[in-house]
Parts: structure tokens; sequence; C-alpha cells
């Protein structure tokens, strides 16, 4: 898998501080586990978080202060989205092992709903500060024109898609930011698959899918 995209240092440093999203934290340990390049920096910011933690001093704690915080890990009902050292695809399966764990199997097991023209998609459960989702759209299929009032990760898990800016293959991530408009093509040949995650509503330019908007929470 050649990887074009890569995460911003911020992100990557924000996901080692524990400080992003429940829905982000999703899409960068997606991306981690298929790009060398990212989990080596990831590895060097925890790396570094670890060093400055040496130096803090230490803080007297509670009587019962780790009971209270292991009932806290118990209740939260979902084990963290970590991204393991080294996580290969299997040959059978399309997810990367994070995104396979917290969706409970591989692709077979999305439940679709359909959104128009072909594209489908799949809202995740995650905590209220951002939204994740697995986008289905057909070969050939676009999205909408629109614009962003927050961020938009992207991860590309089959096929590809092409925007103003750029192509973007398997493997791939699309940071999109408030300054970024545009309107992702899918390219012919294999539908395109992807896992996106955003903390805002979507701008769109056109009426319609305005319209359609809060019906499919985008």
């Amino acid at each position: 898998m050649s990887i074009r995209h890569h995460l911003t240092d911020e992100l990557l440093m924000a996901y080692a501080a524990g400080i992003l999203p429940e829905a982000f934290n999703l899409v960068v340990a997606t991306h981690v586990s298929l790009c060398d390049e990212c989990r080596a920096r990831l590895g060097a910011y925890e790396a570094l978080g670890g060093a400055v933690l040496e130096d803090v001093p230490g803080a007297a704690v509670s009587v019962g202060s780790l009971a209270a915080t292991m009932a806290l890990i118990r209740d939260r009902g979902k084990d963290p989205i970590v991204a393991p050292p080294q996580a290969p695809r299997p040959a059978s399966g399309l997810f990367p092992a994070p995104l396979r764990s917290y969706v409970g199997g591989d692709v077979e097991v999305v439940k679709w709903r359909p959104m128009g023209g072909g594209v489908r998609q799949a809202i995740l459960p995650s905590s209220k500060d951002a939204t994740v989702r697995l986008l289905y759209i057909p070969a050939g299929a676009a999205v909408p024109d629109h614009g962003h009032r927050g961020t938009e990760l992207t991860q590309v898990l089959q096929g590809a898609f092409r925007d103003d800016a750029d192509r973007f293959g398997p493997g791939d991530i699309e940071v999109a930011s408030e300054e970024t408009q545009h309107r992702p093509v899918a390219e012919a040949g294999a539908d395109c698959i992807c896992l996106a995650a955003t903390d805002a509503p979507l701008r769109f330019s056109t009426m319609l899918p305005r319209i359609v908007q809060p019906f499919f929470r985008i």
C-alpha cells in the first residue's frame, strides 16, 4: 500500500495526549495501523510525552482512587481505541484492526443506510463531541459540493476519490478544515469506502443537501 497523504503533527500529538474526540481517535488509530510513517511519528510523540511525565512531581491521591479509576474504565462500556504497533489487514477482510474491533466485524456486518444516488452511510456510535461514519460511494459517483464548519478526517479504505485538492487512494487520509471547499468524486473502478469523522455539520453549497442534512446527520 502506497500512502501519500498523512496525519498532521497536531493530530498525532493530540492523539498521543489523549485529547481528541472518540470519533477522531478511531480514524487516527485506523490510519496509524496502516501507515508506517505516521506510526513512527506517533511513537516519537508518545516517547516525548513519557519523558515529560517523568519530570512531573508526584501528587498525593486519596484512598480508593485506584478503585474509582478502574470503575470508570469498566463503566465506559468500550475498550480504548488504541492503534497496535503492527496491524496488518487480514487477507480476507477490508477493515484494519482498530476499525474491525470497533464495529465488531468486517464490512459484512455494517448496516448501511441509503443517502441517494447509490451513496450509503453507517453512523457509528461515539461520544457527542464528534460524529464518525462509514461511507460507501459507488465508482463514478460524487458527494455534493460542500465546505466545513470544523475539521473532517476522511480515511480511504477501498477505492479512491478525487477532489479539487488531490487524489486519495487506499490508506490515504484527507484532513479538511474550515478553509476546505470541495466536491469529492469516486474514481471509476472499485467502489469507494471511507471512514470519516466530523466535529461540526458540513456547509453545503446547494439547497437539496441542506434540506436533507438533519435527517442524515451530516
